[in-house]
Protein backbone atom coordinates (compact mmCIF):
# COMPACT_ATOMS: atom_id res chain seq x y z
CA UNK A 1 0.00 0.00 0.00
CA UNK A 2 1.75 3.13 -1.26
CA UNK A 3 1.49 6.30 0.80
CA UNK A 4 0.13 9.33 -1.06
CA UNK A 5 1.01 12.88 -0.11
CA UNK A 6 -1.53 15.66 0.35
CA UNK A 7 -0.02 19.13 0.62
CA UNK A 8 -1.79 22.08 2.23
CA UNK A 9 -0.23 25.46 1.40
CA UNK A 10 -1.70 28.58 2.96
CA UNK A 11 -0.98 32.15 3.99
CA UNK A 12 -2.52 33.94 6.94
CA UNK A 13 -1.90 37.40 8.33
CA UNK A 14 -4.80 37.86 10.74
CA UNK A 15 -5.17 34.20 11.73
CA UNK A 16 -8.47 33.58 9.92
CA UNK A 17 -6.94 31.60 7.07
CA UNK A 18 -4.74 29.74 9.59
CA UNK A 19 -7.87 28.62 11.45
CA UNK A 20 -9.45 27.47 8.18
CA UNK A 21 -6.22 25.63 7.28
CA UNK A 22 -6.30 23.86 10.64
CA UNK A 23 -9.83 22.62 9.90
CA UNK A 24 -8.78 21.46 6.41
CA UNK A 25 -5.80 19.66 7.98
CA UNK A 26 -8.05 17.98 10.53
CA UNK A 27 -10.35 16.67 7.81
CA UNK A 28 -7.48 15.49 5.63
CA UNK A 29 -6.05 13.57 8.60
CA UNK A 30 -9.21 11.56 9.14
CA UNK A 31 -8.38 8.09 10.48
CA UNK A 32 -10.32 6.44 7.67
CA UNK A 33 -7.72 7.63 5.14
CA UNK A 34 -5.22 4.81 5.36
CA UNK A 35 -2.81 5.76 2.58
CA UNK A 36 -2.67 9.56 2.91
CA UNK A 37 0.10 11.53 4.57
CA UNK A 38 -0.72 15.22 5.09
CA UNK A 39 1.80 18.05 5.14
CA UNK A 40 0.78 21.62 5.94
CA UNK A 41 3.14 24.49 5.18
CA UNK A 42 2.89 28.23 4.93
CA UNK A 43 3.29 29.71 1.48
CA UNK A 44 6.69 31.01 2.59
CA UNK A 45 7.84 27.55 3.68
CA UNK A 46 6.55 25.50 0.75
CA UNK A 47 8.65 25.05 -2.34
CA UNK A 48 8.99 23.19 -5.62
CA UNK A 49 10.01 19.87 -4.07
CA UNK A 50 6.83 19.85 -2.00
CA UNK A 51 4.76 20.02 -5.20
CA UNK A 52 6.85 17.36 -6.94
CA UNK A 53 6.30 14.98 -4.01
CA UNK A 54 2.54 15.66 -3.76
CA UNK A 55 -0.42 13.70 -5.01
CA UNK A 56 -2.93 16.43 -4.11
CA UNK A 57 -2.97 20.07 -3.09
CA UNK A 58 -5.12 22.38 -1.02
CA UNK A 59 -4.45 26.12 -1.32
CA UNK A 60 -5.58 28.64 1.29
CA UNK A 61 -5.31 32.39 0.98
CA UNK A 62 -6.85 35.54 2.34
CA UNK A 63 -8.40 37.87 -0.17
CA UNK A 64 -6.15 40.93 -0.36
CA UNK A 65 -7.32 43.87 -2.47
CA UNK A 66 -9.58 41.48 -4.41
CA UNK A 67 -6.65 39.15 -5.17
CA UNK A 68 -4.61 36.38 -3.53
CA UNK A 69 -2.12 37.27 -0.83
CA UNK A 70 1.35 38.39 -1.84
CA UNK A 71 2.82 35.37 -0.06
CA UNK A 72 0.66 32.99 -2.10
CA UNK A 73 1.65 34.79 -5.29
CA UNK A 74 5.28 34.47 -4.22
CA UNK A 75 4.77 30.70 -3.72
CA UNK A 76 3.49 30.43 -7.28
CA UNK A 77 6.34 32.60 -8.58
CA UNK A 78 8.95 30.44 -6.81
CA UNK A 79 7.55 27.11 -7.98
CA UNK A 80 6.07 27.47 -11.45
CA UNK A 81 9.11 27.07 -13.69
CA UNK A 82 10.86 24.83 -11.17
CA UNK A 83 8.15 22.14 -11.46
CA UNK A 84 7.37 22.58 -15.15
CA UNK A 85 7.40 19.14 -16.76
CA UNK A 86 8.00 17.45 -13.39
CA UNK A 87 4.41 17.07 -12.21
CA UNK A 88 1.37 15.51 -13.77
CA UNK A 89 -2.08 16.99 -13.43
CA UNK A 90 -2.26 17.58 -9.68
CA UNK A 91 -5.75 17.52 -8.11
CA UNK A 92 -6.40 20.61 -6.03
CA UNK A 93 -8.96 22.77 -4.32
CA UNK A 94 -9.00 26.12 -2.58
CA UNK A 95 -10.17 27.77 0.61
CA UNK A 96 -10.34 31.55 0.85
CA UNK A 97 -10.85 33.93 3.75
CA UNK A 98 -12.53 36.94 2.15
CA UNK A 99 -13.42 40.42 3.24
CA UNK A 100 -15.34 41.06 0.03
CA UNK A 101 -16.67 38.10 -1.95
CA UNK A 102 -13.48 36.15 -2.70
CA UNK A 103 -14.17 36.05 -6.43
CA UNK A 104 -11.00 37.89 -7.46
CA UNK A 105 -8.79 35.62 -5.37
CA UNK A 106 -10.53 32.51 -6.68
CA UNK A 107 -10.27 33.71 -10.28
CA UNK A 108 -6.53 34.36 -9.81
CA UNK A 109 -5.86 30.92 -8.34
CA UNK A 110 -7.83 29.19 -11.08
CA UNK A 111 -5.99 31.08 -13.78
CA UNK A 112 -2.57 30.37 -12.28
CA UNK A 113 -3.47 26.71 -11.60
CA UNK A 114 -4.26 26.13 -15.28
CA UNK A 115 -0.63 26.74 -16.14
CA UNK A 116 0.93 24.24 -13.73
CA UNK A 117 -1.14 21.96 -14.51
CA UNK A 118 -3.43 21.62 -11.50
CA UNK A 119 -6.91 20.16 -11.87
CA UNK A 120 -9.67 21.54 -9.63
CA UNK A 121 -11.52 18.55 -8.22
CA UNK A 122 -13.58 20.08 -5.38
CA UNK A 123 -15.62 23.24 -5.13
CA UNK A 124 -13.73 25.92 -3.21
CA UNK A 125 -14.71 27.06 0.26
CA UNK A 126 -15.02 30.84 0.40
CA UNK A 127 -15.56 32.32 3.84
CA UNK A 128 -16.68 35.95 3.96
CA UNK A 129 -15.96 37.72 7.24
CA UNK A 130 -15.29 35.92 10.48
CA UNK A 131 -15.45 32.12 10.15
CA UNK A 132 -18.48 30.45 11.70
CA UNK A 133 -18.70 26.89 13.06
CA UNK A 134 -20.33 25.90 9.75
CA UNK A 135 -17.35 27.33 7.84
CA UNK A 136 -14.98 25.16 9.85
CA UNK A 137 -17.14 22.13 9.10
CA UNK A 138 -17.03 22.96 5.37
CA UNK A 139 -13.22 23.25 5.54
CA UNK A 140 -12.92 19.97 7.41
CA UNK A 141 -15.12 18.33 4.77
CA UNK A 142 -12.97 19.84 2.02
CA UNK A 143 -9.83 18.28 3.49
CA UNK A 144 -11.58 14.95 3.99
CA UNK A 145 -13.02 14.91 0.47
CA UNK A 146 -9.70 15.60 -1.25
CA UNK A 147 -7.93 13.14 1.01
CA UNK A 148 -10.56 10.46 0.35
CA UNK A 149 -10.31 11.00 -3.40
CA UNK A 150 -6.55 10.53 -3.25
CA UNK A 151 -6.87 7.57 -0.87
CA UNK A 152 -9.32 5.83 -3.24
CA UNK A 153 -7.30 6.67 -6.39
CA UNK A 154 -10.21 8.70 -7.77
CA UNK A 155 -7.94 11.64 -8.57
Amino acid sequence: MAIKNLLIVYHSKTGKTQRLANAVYEGANDQSLETVSVTMKTAAEAGPQDLVESDGLLLGTPENFGYISGAMKDFFDRTFYEVEGKIQSLPYSTFISAGNDGSGALRAIRRIANGYPFQEVQEPVVVVGDPTPDDFIRCKELGLALGAGIDADIF
